[in-house]
This record gives C-alpha cells, structure tokens and sequence, in this order.
C-alpha cells in the first residue's frame, strides 16, 4: 500500500530538540524545497501505478517522501545504492533528512526497485516540479542562461569485437541451458564459453604486437565460427521449444517463455556482431554503422570529447541547461550525438518558455560558437552573449571577448 508520508514523530523532535543545528545549511535549504506537496504528488502517482490496487491493499510501503529524499540523497553524493542505504543507516543527519527517524532504513535492493518503477518520464516530470518549486522560492528568476553537453556513460566495460563474441556465447548459451533444464532435449546443448574463453585470451595476447596480426585474424575466426555455431543452435532451440510449449507443465512454460524471449532478443544483436567483426577483420572496414559496443546496454554509443583522459567515451550525450545559483532548468538526452551548434537556439527558446523572458547574459563552451547563433541569440533579446571563438582570431574578436 502507498503512503505519502511517515505519520510518527522522530526520534529527532523527542529527544533530541536542538538536532537540526546538526544539518549543513545546503541540505536545509533542500529540505525546505521538498516540502511541496506537489513534488510528492509526483511519486506518488508513480508507485501506484506499480500494482492495480496499490492505494488500497497491501502491507504499508516505503512512504513516497522517504523514497524521493532517499534518491536525492544517492545523487547528491554520487554513492552506490549499497552505499546509500549505510549512510542513511550510520547518519542521524541522514536520517532526519529522510524522514526516517527511528524506522529501518529500506534496503538497497527496495530503493532499487521503486527507482526504476519512477520511470524517466515521472523523474522529467519531477524535475520540472522542482524547478517551478526554485522558482517560487525566488531561488533562481532565469536571468543567467549556461548550457553544456557532457557525456553520462553507460555501466559497460570497454567494448572489444572478442569480447562482445565472448559476451554473445556466454548468453546465448546460459539461456538455452535453462531450457534444456526445463525439457530435456534428446541432444544436448554444445558448451562452447570454455573455449571461445581461451581464444579470447589468445586474441589479447597477439594484439599487442603487429607481428602477430595473422595469428588474431586466425583466433578471431575461430571465434566468429564458434559463434556462428551458438546461433544456429539457438534456431534449433527457438524451433523444438516452440513445439515443446503444447505440452509442457506450468512451471515448465514459464521458464521456456523466458527463455526464449532473452533468445530471441539477443540473437539480432550478436548477429550484428558477428557481422561488424568480420567486416573490421576481413574487410578492412572500420566505420561500421550502428556498431554494437554492448549487449547489454545497445543503446552505447563512442562519442569523442577531444578529452586528454578519456578520449573516447562510451554512453549517451545530454545537454544540460542551468540558471543562476546552478539550478538545473532542463535537459535533454540525445538518440544520436548531434552538432553542439544546433542545440543553442532550441535550449534558449526553451529556457524562454519556462521563465517567460529571455535571459541577460547567455554563456556555452567553444563548441555552441557560430556567428548564427550569436544573432539568434540577439535576436531573442540576450544581452550579453558569451560564446568563445574557435581557431585564429582577429583583433577585434580578440578585443570583443576581453571586455568585462
């Protein structure tokens, strides 16, 4: 059953009065953001949707107060979910922030569920409640406009033709054992992970050095065959369990269902793979469109930030939009890495609609630059535009970005 809040009082207001002189003056002001009812009404709306008579029946859930301060939380300092629930449960700070008090600290795994029941479109719609909240509160009047992209990188490890074919077996093989397990078939399921495993080992090795070039495009088709081989006894698989569904038990069906569902999802994907690894190896090409860098997270993408560090990242690009007092007024994850110069006009055209006027000083890094964005920005009644200028420039320019 949801609840919307903690009705008891805490073990903070009984014994000790004076707690609050405890609380950083960042979360204080936080907490008073998020006493709002509508940023509530938000979660709530959310977890009731999670099961048909949520706001009725059930045992009493975590209350959607305690969820929101508890992921705000796990944002604001960046920590694990692990992490979160034993801080929460070690602080007595933490625990008044939360709403908590006396009451055990909901598990991880609790906060981890309700979290990807919120969705994105419920966190996008909270997040435009907080700031309405700021912007009551007098916290931010859209009078500064900053607008940067950064790159939130998916939980992937670093994508390697061998390894994503070591990946697809694996998979691909786990799955179909949990079918064999269910109905036995008349001819066991090959176990090819041991060995895809040491060709793997062996590909790394004879990459460090171009001497041994030939000695990895012979390893690597040897895995490319020994994945091939998976899938076609996935098509096998797909075929004798679609027959096996008629007359198996319950329990059975519903393991074979889930079987081949992951089956049929994964084999598209490592198809690909197959694919893009034999067209970088033995064709030469390395600009395979809509390459697969994982199997688990396909929506990755390389992206390249001109970063000394980090080179190369493996994610999905936003851009974020910020106000005065670095109040975070939108964002927007992007399908495909666009230009950064076709995002200026749109973001300060939406930084219009939410505050109804158009911001004094507009600021972006050297990518946002063009002459075209500075005019629109003009042109929309900006006063100040800050946008550096790439390359070689004049005196004039030079003049023009030294001014106060």
């Amino acid at each position: 059953m949801v609840r919307r809040r903690k009705q008891d009082r805490s073990l903070f207001e009984v014994l000790l009065p004076d707690a609050d002189k405890l609380w950083p003056a960042w979360l204080k002001r936080i907490d008073t953001l998020l006493e709002d009812e509508a940023v509530i009404d938000t979660v709530v709306a959310a977890l009731e949707q999670r099961w048909p008579q949520s706001r009725r029946r059930g045992r009493p859930g975590t209350p959607a107060e305690v969820v929101l301060r508890m992921l705000i939380l796990k944002h604001l300092h960046d920590w694990s979910f692990d992490e979160l629930e034993q801080e929460v449960r070690a602080n007595l700070v933490y625990r008044a922030f939360t709403r908590i008090g006396v009451d055990a600290v909901p598990d991880a795994k609790t906060i981890l569920k309700i979290a990807n029941a919120l969705g994105p479109e419920v966190l996008t719609d909270l997040h435009q409640r907080i700031v309405d909240v700021a912007k009551r509160a007098g916290v931010t009047r859209g009078r500064r406009f900053r607008i940067d992209t950064t790159v939130v990188e998916t939980d992937v490890h670093y994508p390697t033709d061998s390894t994503l074919l070591q990946d697809g077996v694996r998979v691909l093989t786990r799955e179909m054992r949990k079918a064999e397990a269910a109905v036995p078939p008349t001819r066991p399921v090959r176990d090819r992970r041991r060995s895809v495993g040491r060709l793997g080992w062996a590909i790394r090795r004879q990459a460090r050095s171009p001497k041994t070039r030939d000695a990895m495009v012979h390893s690597y088709r040897r895995v490319i065959a020994a994945t091939r081989a998976t899938l076609r006894d996935v098509r096998t698989t797909l075929r004798r369990t679609g027959q096996q569904l008629r007359t198996a038990t319950s329990a059975a069906a519903a393991v074979l269902r889930r079987a081949r569902q992951r089956l049929t999802t994964m084999r598209p994907l490592i198809e690909r793979v197959v694919a893009q690894t034999h067209a970088r190896l033995i064709g030469g090409d390395t600009h395979v469109p809509d390459k697969v860098l994982s199997l688990f997270e396909p929506h990755t993408e390389a992206i390249r930030k001109g970063k000394i560090a980090t080179p190369t990242e493996f994610g999905k690009m936003v851009t974020i939009q910020e106000s005065e007092h670095q109040i975070m007024t939108a964002f927007a994850v992007h399908d495909h890495r666009p230009a950064d110069t076709t995002l200026w006009v749109p973001a300060l055209e939406r930084h219009g609609q939410i505050f109804g006027r158009a911001p004094d000083l507009a600021t972006g890094d050297r990518d946002f630059t063009s002459a075209h964005n500075e005019r629109a920005a003009e042109a929309l009644g900006v006063r100040r535009v800050v946008l550096p200028a790439q390359g070689r420039k004049s005196p004039a320019r030079r003049a023009h970005e030294r001014q106060r």
